[in-house]
Order: structure tokens, then sequence, then C-alpha cells
């Protein structure tokens, strides 16, 4: 009746974290013979852990990244000029905190998104804010947002992002509009945050895509000189898995 009582009270109060664990240790067989100081203790870690998964969670819905992928996921089988220290450089992502963004550069298939995706979900588990947008839907979301007046929010939500993932850039010219908006966007994150671009083509050949010297110099300006470099290559990796299902299933 106590236990009861006192579960009732600390889920009025929110505290859901010591209730689950509270609960959980007059349930399960185990040690009973804690001091009151010790339950107390491992009722605050259980509590703090509680609200931290929470805050983790919220990142990764608010993020809303394309994949699901972790760096410890990542396979350095694949030639592909991907190595363990660049990748264990980037995993403590000092490169947020320090405010530098990342260029991922290569051939379709070579996991390129997959790798943003992973830094991007590294940098939620550390506590950063992380916005994840393939270049042309942010293209079509900052249209709509200027079309029904709600452009100014739309680029400070922007801004606020510590981590923004920019995915397949380049895949088309960008018009006029969409060339100025996105050094709108870089303009408010320089030295303010850090920017990840994922792109089948190097920076150097950028300049005919984004269409204008004088914005391309701009926008490059503001993603290039601080940035982690990745050139990745190789053959596809969604080409090489698929082979290797097909000769599985002729095994079978």
């Amino acid at each position: 009746m106590l236990v009861d009582q006192t579960l009732e009270k600390l889920n009025a109060m929110k505290l859901h974290g010591m209730a689950n664990y509270l609960r959980s240790w007059v349930e399960k067989p185990g040690d009973k013979g804690l001091s009151a100081t010790d339950l107390v203790g491992l009722l605050a870690d259980a509590e703090w852990m509680y609200r931290e998964n929470k805050k983790l969670t919220s990142r990764l819905q608010h993020a809303k990244l394309r994949q699901q992928a972790c760096l410890e996921d990542i396979d350095y089988a694949h030639a592909r000029g991907l190595t363990k220290p660049q990748v264990m450089e980037l995993s403590t992502s000092k490169w947020v905190a320090d405010r530098q963004n990342v260029l991922l550069t290569g051939p379709t298939g070579v996991g390129k998104s997959f790798l943003a995706c992973a830094l991007g979900q590294k940098a939620c588990r550390d506590g950063f804010s992380v916005v994840y947008r393939r270049a042309s839907r942010l293209f079509d979301e900052l249209a709509q947002a200027r079309a029904d007046g709600t452009h100014p929010h739309a680029l400070k939500r922007l801004a606020k992002a510590q981590v923004l993932i920019l995915d397949d850039f380049g895949l088309e010219p960008l018009g006029s509009a969409e060339r100025k908006e996105l050094l709108e966007v870089l303009e408010d994150r320089y030295h303010q945050s850090s920017t990840v671009v994922t792109s089948q083509l190097e920076p150097k050949d950028w300049h005919a895509v984004i269409g204008d010297a004088t914005l391309a110099d701009a926008i490059l300006d503001r993603l290039v000189h601080n940035a982690h470099r990745l050139r990745l290559a190789g053959d596809s990796i969604r080409k090489a898995d698929a082979n290797l299902t097909k000769a599985r299933k002729q095994v079978k």
C-alpha cells in the first residue's frame, strides 16, 4: 500500500524515472538490503537517465533523419576511401562544438547519406539539435513558407539547429530564388552552427550548379574553409548488396 502511494506521488510529480525504477526494484528479486541513501542515489540516477533518454528521443524525432544510421554500424570493408581515423575524429562531435562543417562527396551509392545521418544521430546523442533535409525538399519548404508568410519563422528554425544536414545537393541546377535562399540559410549559420552537405559533385564544380558566380563564391566561402572534407569513391554499396543478395538466392 505504501509503495503504491509512493508511486502515485512520484508520477504526480512527473518523476517517472524514479517511479519506474522503484516499481522494478519492488517487483523483481534483488538486493533488498540497500541503505536508504543508496536507494535514493539509484532513484536519482534513474530519473536523470529517464530524462536524458526522453530528450534524446525528442531530438531524434525533430531531426527527421532519412536513415536509422549510427557510426558504430559503418562497414569499412567496402573500398570507398573511408577510414576509421576519419570517422573517429568526427565521432566526438567536437566539430559541432567548434561550429565546423562537414562536406561528403562522391558518386551515388557510396554511403554519403548514411554517413551524414550517422553523424547527425551521434550529434543528437551528444546533446546537439539536428535538422535533416534533402536539398530539393528544403527549397520547396522555403518557397512555400515565403508564399504563406511563414518565411522568417522557417529561417529562424533552420538557424537554431546546431547541425543542418543538406543531403543530395547539386542534383539539379538552382534557380534564382533557390540560390538566394541557400545563401540566406548559410549566412545565418556562418560561425554560429554546423552544416553537413552531401553531393555527388566536388565543391569546385558547384559554381555551375549554383548558376551565379558571385553567389557561388559567397556560398562556398561559408561552407568550405572551415569544413572537414571526406571524398568517398568506389562502386555503389547498394549495387554490391543487391548482387550479394542475388547470389545468396541462387545458392539456395
